[in-house]
């Protein structure tokens, strides 16, 4: 949990210290105030205290000073210290969200997304409580216990009264006693709690994002039974902790009253012989009062402190993991833009028990159209994330623009690519500012031309044109205009490659045929990269690779392949005539 610490910049160091000194005066001021109430007892003890009454008043004004420092070193101690804390878990945030947007998906699917939402949003929300309470009573509370414990040995030994120190001792013994085994019962809840956070997201997400087949297959019930079953197993941890946590406040009231009772029965059994103990008999249960409010407010932060630990250790999980894609240091740009080559190319999945694809060779020239198709599960889609470096192969070389992709760092790879996936994503915010993720810069110009090649003129039809408001995930666009906004962000980039990962199965076939034409007169020297599904978008490309099963099985034109290659014509057939495949 300390570790976290290390991201407080100086300022905040310095505002530590500011605070911890106002937690100083504050300890000292509380402290301090029984002594002026031991005084008022003295002055009342006289017979006659009509002399004294100005020293009484004064007594009690500078009483109700202590009074007044207590509160206002307490508020502005907790004012700071929620400066400090808020400022630092923002920055935490902050460095998570980079960190995660680092990670390949390797990184990604060894934590789970709903795992990384609650570490960035749950788990620092716990953090905050338990930093808050940290700085606060971390000083004060100890600090508190230790001077009223040499308040009490000081009054025992002045007023001959050792028994009353016993008191004290015999209730932190207890006090102790109930914190630790409630520590031990609760302490390993935590991590499981934290856990089942996690699923209870997953489930959560999983049942958002599925809704509309969920109810077209009218699978309410099973999904409203699995999250029930992972709901019922959290809430039943949770009630565990609370069940057990109720425990302190009535073994601590009870230890309380239970001191104050001892107390007052030990000084009326010795005030006989010593009646000035009946004096001290207020500022004594006080300074009690204050060792065993300290050992409460301990007990408290010992509750909290382990939950935070699980936490924090949960949130350095993810700031310490170094994503699997380091960067290379690539300086000089090779002149040959547009070019692709695998060089005997394997991958495997972490953890898996073979490779998803096997030995894969195969070389694109500058503009030239490269298609990949395959049954499902070919691995099609993998190989083409291999270029981006969405994964990197596990043996083999993949040269991009000459370079092995391992050369260049993520950026410089990422603005030679333009990527369009097989499910279109836009993001909350407008039609522009979606378009401007590929290209900050974006003219106007620039913006039309991608919307006219891409076939995206509805977006002139929408209220208020380029500037509609897309909702998070385009859940207010259908899925073709999605995808054709998809590929008017990845052309308005301009770049050497152009990827396409069956991107035109959610266009019909005219608007599918006119993109590929435009493509190919706007972008001549662009080289593309397609994977489909369907013959008729892949029948004019330069190069058509067939896989099978993570096996290249063919690779030629169409002509070719129908001629050479059983599985693609076996594919063309059962989607296309043998006329139609002759055209």
């Amino acid at each position: 949990m300390f570790k976290l610490l290390k991201y407080l910049k100086t300022k905040e160091w310095i505002l530590l210290v500011v605070t911890l000194a106002f937690l100083a005066v504050q300890v000292w001021c509380n402290i301090t105030i029984p002594e002026y109430t031991l005084k008022i007892s003295e002055y009342l003890s006289i017979p006659d205290i009509s002399p004294y009454w100005n020293d009484i008043v004064w007594t009690c004004v500078q009483m109700l000073l202590f009074v007044v420092g207590v509160v206002v070193c307490a508020i502005v101690a907790q004012y700071l210290a929620s400066i400090i804390v808020s400022s630092l878990l923002a920055r935490i945030r902050s460095k998570i969200f980079a960190r995660v947007n680092d990670f390949s998906a390797t990184e990604i699917n060894k934590f789970s997304v709903p795992s990384l939402i609650t570490r960035s949003t749950n788990d620092i929300t716990q953090l905050q409580q338990v930093y808050t309470s940290t700085i606060t009573l971390g000083l004060t509370a100890p600090m508190t216990a230790i001077f009223a414990i040499i308040k009490i040995v000081d009054l025992s030994r002045d007023y001959g009264a050792g028994t009353l120190s016993w008191v004290n001792i015999v209730s932190v013994l207890a006090i102790i006693f109930v914190v630790l085994l409630i520590t031990i019962l609760v302490l390993p809840k935590f991590k499981k709690i934290q856990a089942g956070t996690d699923k209870l997201n997953m489930v959560t997400r999983e049942n958002l994002t599925g809704l509309k087949v969920i109810r077209a297959v009218g699978a309410e019930k099973e999904q409203e039974e699995k999250f029930e079953r992972v709901n019922s197993r959290f809430a039943k941890l949770e009630f565990y902790v609370d069940k057990v946590l109720m425990i302190i406040e009535p073994a601590l009231s009870t230890i309380m009253q239970g001191t104050t009772l001892a107390i007052v029965w030990i000084i009326g059994l010795l005030a006989g012989e010593n009646p000035q103990l009946l004096l001290v008999m207020s500022a004594f249960t006080q300074y009690s009062m204050f060792i065993i409010m300290s050992f409460t407010s301990l007990s408290i932060l010992f509750m909290l402190v382990p939950r935070g630990i699980v936490c924090a250790k949960r949130i350095n999980e993810v700031l310490d993991t170094k994503t699997s894609l380091q960067d290379g240091n690539l300086t000089n740009e090779n002149p040959s833009k547009g070019t692709i080559e695998f060089k005997d190319v394997s991958f495997r999945y972490p953890d898996a028990d073979a490779d998803v694809l096997e030995n894969i060779s195969f070389s694109v020239k500058p503009g030239q159209t490269v298609a990949f198709i395959g049954s499902t599960g070919s691995g099609k889609s993998t190989l083409i994330n291999l270029i981006p470096r969405f994964y990197d192969c596990s043996d083999g070389e993949i040269l991009v623009n000459g370079q092995n992709v391992k050369d260049y760092t993520q950026q410089q790879l990422h603005d030679i690519i333009g990527y369009v996936p097989q499910k279109g994503v836009l993001f909350s915010g407008t039609v522009k500012s979606n378009l401007k993720y590929g290209k900050e810069d974006a003219t106007s110009e620039e913006i039309a031309k991608v919307l006219d090649i891409s076939e995206a003129g509805f977006v002139y039809e929408l209220p208020n044109g380029l500037d509609y408001h897309v909702s998070q995930g385009g859940k207010n666009v259908s899925g073709g205009q999605k995808q054709r906004l998809s590929i008017a962000r990845a052309l308005i980039k301009d770049p050497d490659i152009l990827i396409f990962d069956d991107s035109f199965s959610a266009l019909d076939y005219k608007t599918d045929k006119t993109v590929r034409q435009k493509l190919n007169e706007e972008y001549k020297n662009t080289t593309k990269v397609i994977v489909a599904q369907r013959i008729g978008t892949i029948m004019n490309a330069d190069q058509i690779i067939v896989l099978d099963q993570g096996k290249m099985v063919g690779k030629g034109t169409h002509k070719q392949l129908l001629k050479k290659c059983k599985v693609y014509r076996e594919i063309a057939l059962s989607q296309l005539s043998e006329e139609e495949l002759e055209k």
